[in-house]
């Protein structure tokens, strides 16, 4: 009805705003990024993408290419080592789209600006998928430079999982046609449906109401205390904790290249992680294990802007003394 379409509406201005978002980028609901993931091959890829592949979620993705049969191809980094610009060169011209990690949550790597630049200058032609799940709206990310980028909400918006926002431009659009007049796209959420009804300011299904509202209350408050000032405190916790780390005893950064470590996943190494974790949790703090196999080896500290910076510095504080 009107009070919803008033509210996607709303919502929808409100990330053009925080994303800086230009004329012909438009944008979707869905159900989580991982959805995007299957969306983003089934209805932008007749035949090959290629992934560069720095972890666990960049992985998962190629792997869905798999799934769905494409021939698709990857450069795969080893784990924790970052996307550097000699990774770039071997993307093959034939490629449809190009799909980038802006910044790996299971290793802690972020993809440097210019990378993504470099890209785009150097393939104009293709479309550029940026995975921005973790680190949007925390690092100023230039939106212009890729054709689709996508976020879920329960890391830098803090709120509960569930909703996922794809943001897609005019050249996706006619992508999808061309594939869609030869292969299946879906059905309610193709992305044909998927933006004929977000002009309409609605969602093929049922909404997510709640979700959005959420969403909405969130980017407004961003909005209010400036997006300056949240990236401006963003990186002066993720500063005092990889100085925190690298002086310690038992930690030290997972990602070694300075300019690669992630402002909002900060993973460090420790010989038993479990023990620190436990520690923590009686002291009413969380953080996470490493990823995957490295679960007893790593810890992971969200740096989201839910969390304040006193509590990043009484935790500071409380790593200094173990």
């Amino acid at each position: 009805d009107e009070v919803f379409r008033n509210l996607f509406k709303e919502t929808t201005q409100h990330l053009k705003e925080v994303f800086q978002l230009p004329e012909g980028y438009h944008i979707a609901f869905t159900a989580s990024a991982t959805e995007i993931w299957e969306r983003t091959l089934q209805n932008l890829v007749l035949d090959k993408s290629f992934h560069l592949v720095n972890g666990a979620f960049s992985k998962k993705f190629f792997e869905f290419s798999k799934d769905l049969k494409l021939n698709s191809e990857a450069v795969i980094k080893e784990f924790g080592q970052p996307i550097q610009q000699s990774d770039l060169n071997s993307i093959p011209r034939e490629t449809e789209l190009i799909a980038l990690t802006h910044n790996e949550t299971s290793t802690g790597a972020m993809l440097l600006a210019e990378d993504l630049e470099f890209v785009r200058r150097q393939y104009p032609n293709q479309l550029i998928s940026l995975d921005i799940v973790s680190s949007a709206p925390s690092v100023k990310i230039d939106l212009n430079q890729v054709d689709s980028a996508y976020f879920s909400v329960q890391k830098c918006f803090g709120l509960p999982a569930g909703l996922g926002v794809w943001i897609y431009n005019d050249r996706c659009i006619e992508k999808f046609k061309e594939v869609h007049s030869k292969k299946t796209t879906g059905t309610y959420h193709s992305l044909g449906t998927l933006h004929e009804f977000a002009l309409k300011n609605q969602t093929p299904e049922t909404p997510n109401v709640l979700g959005i509202y959420l969403l909405n209350e969130v980017l407004k408050d961003l909005i209010r205390k400036g997006l300056e000032t949240v990236r401006r405190e963003s990186i002066y916790k993720s500063t005092l904790l990889y100085t925190t780390i690298e002086r310690h005893a038992e930690l030290s950064p997972f990602i070694t290249s300075k300019i690669h470590r992630s402002v909002t996943t900060i993973v460090a190494n420790i010989p038993n992680s479990k023990q620190l974790i436990d520690k923590f949790e009686k002291k009413n703090m969380i953080i996470g294990a490493g990823y995957g196999s490295y679960s007893d080896k790593q810890i992971r500290i969200a740096n989201f802007p839910t969390h304040s910076k006193e509590q990043i510095e009484f935790l500071v504080d409380e790593l200094e003394n173990i």
